[in-house]
């Protein structure tokens, strides 16, 4: 299996090399050359089978060295706290949740991130060499990838997040891992701010060299491909291939809910897929105009979905353009120098066959988490609510269809929200309770790339002679 920019001015990969080379060179999102297709007889086999079972059947057509996927699987998911890994739960009439939080930082980052580091961290051990990990966070994921790649021997990890606009418990995930090789950057502005500075990271040959630099962030293709498994897992539970289901999935960065949609191409009969977004609404805005425009970004108690630029979704555009690497190029060149630009005809109207969209402001947020409360006796974080009320939308239109709304973060992680919603807060898991008395270590920079180049290379432990 090679890999291909959607930009196609970098060179073709193995799934390994995309792995470690995170975005293109070219600035493009490596996607593969062609999507395996499972047999309705395979999928339906998957009930009842473990999830280490299921992914390792769904990962293994994407070109992943076999033995390497055996171990990663086998470590990454021991410590979940669930056996199941990722669990339905029933909240109302052919209305489901899929929990994904059962991790070791409570957010749907984990069940790909604590895959991501174990393969990366064998691949970097067969070529004996080290890498730089950079990432940038809206809240979750960095806390995801500091739990998954502390104390390994081949990384250094640097996490962006935007200082004071990620939750209490989010930035304590973060700045309480106490480890030589994990860095925590509070970047002085938002998430597209720091998903900015990492891009043009990635195109500064000559730092990205000197680093070895790596990304775990969503545009590394290994992390959408580990989220494929779950909407395996969630839908033959529901009776898959036999009857189809829609997903309700919580969107910010693009990459989880295209997960949902590769699952489709593979051949999972999946009805709709709905993109739940925030009041930073720009996904939902661009599905109703054609027109992908930024505007400033929302704080709101959502916090991980508080993102106008959405990385992932270049790769959907790809697909919807025919694979038309010119035509992207183009695309995301007006965005660069406009902050906009206009899907044409064909390409929306493909989307729109297979996507819907549902923006929740803070008030229905908050009327949902108690809703799901009063109802169902269950609790929801920000997030899910969003991907819940989405998905009653879908009912809506479609009663028969079971949909499966993606919880994609522990309530525990945003106790004011909740409190302010249902009159209580969810508490910590016991591996958890320290946090809040943890002493924390960050470090605080201006919203400048040449200061957080020269703070990785006074921090790293490669040199480019060094990892040759």
């Amino acid at each position: 299996m090679q890999y291909v920019s959607t930009r196609g001015e970098a060179p073709r990969l193995s799934f390994a090399q995309a792995m470690l080379a995170g975005l293109a060179q070219d600035g493009g999102l490596y996607v593969p050359q062609s999507y395996p297709a499972l047999t309705r007889a395979a999928i339906a086999g998957f009930a009842g089978q473990s999830y280490q079972s299921v992914a390792r059947q769904v990962i293994a057509p994407f070109g992943v060295a076999p033995a390497d996927l055996d171990a990663a699987l086998d470590r990454a998911y021991a410590q979940f706290r669930h056996v199941a890994v990722t669990p339905l739960t029933q909240i109302g009439d052919n209305l489901f949740v899929l929990e994904l939080a059962h991790g070791p930082t409570l957010a749907f980052k984990d069940v790909a991130m604590q895959l991501l580091g174990r393969l990366m961290n064998a691949e970097l051990g067969r070529q004996g060499r080290r890498a730089t990990i950079v990432g940038a966070t809206s809240g979750d994921t960095g806390a995801a990838a500091m739990e998954a790649f502390k104390g390994l021997s081949h990384v250094d990890v640097f996490i962006l997040f935007p200082d004071g606009r990620v939750s209490d418990v989010q930035r304590r995930q973060m700045t309480t891992v106490d480890d030589v090789n994990v860095h925590a950057l509070a970047l002085d502005g938002s998430f597209d701010d720091c998903q900015a500075i990492l891009k043009r990271m990635f195109m500064n040959a000559a730092f990205r060299d000197s680093v070895q630099l790596s990304g775990v962030n969503s545009i590394n293709w290994a992390r959408v491909v580990a989220q494929v498994v779950y909407y395996f897992v969630g839908a033959s539970a529901l009776g898959a291939p036999h009857r189809p289901v829609s997903f309700a999935v919580p969107t910010g960065n693009f990459g989880d809910i295209l997960a949902g949609w590769i699952a489709k191409r593979m051949g999972l009969p999946v009805n709709r897929l709905s993109i739940a977004t925030n009041a930073n609404d720009i996904l939902a805005r661009t599905l109703a105009s054609g027109c992908y425009e930024t505007r400033g970004v929302t704080p709101t108690q959502s916090p991980s979905m508080d993102i106008q630029v959405s990385s992932n979704f270049e790769r959907l555009l790809f697909e919807a353009l025919g694979r038309d690497a010119g035509a992207v190029r183009a695309l995301m060149a007006n965005l660069t120098q406009s902050g906009r630009f206009e899907i044409p005809a064909p390409a929306l109207a493909a989307i729109r066959a297979e996507f819907d969209a549902a923006t929740l402001d803070e008030k229905g947020t908050t009327e949902e988490i108690a809703r799901v409360w009063r109802e169902a006796e269950y609790i929801i974080d920000p997030h899910t609510a969003c991907g819940v009320a989405a998905a009653r939308k879908l009912l809506a239109a479609d009663p028969a269809t079971p949909v499966l709304a993606l919880s994609t973060a522990h309530p525990a992680k945003f106790p004011q929200a909740v409190k302010r919603a249902i009159g209580r807060t969810a508490p910590l898991p016991g591996h958890l309770a320290h946090l809040m008395e943890a002493k924390e270590c960050m470090t605080r920079l201006p919203n400048d790339q040449k200061a957080v180049e020269d703070f990785v290379r006074a921090k790293a432990r490669v040199t480019k002679g060094a990892a040759a």
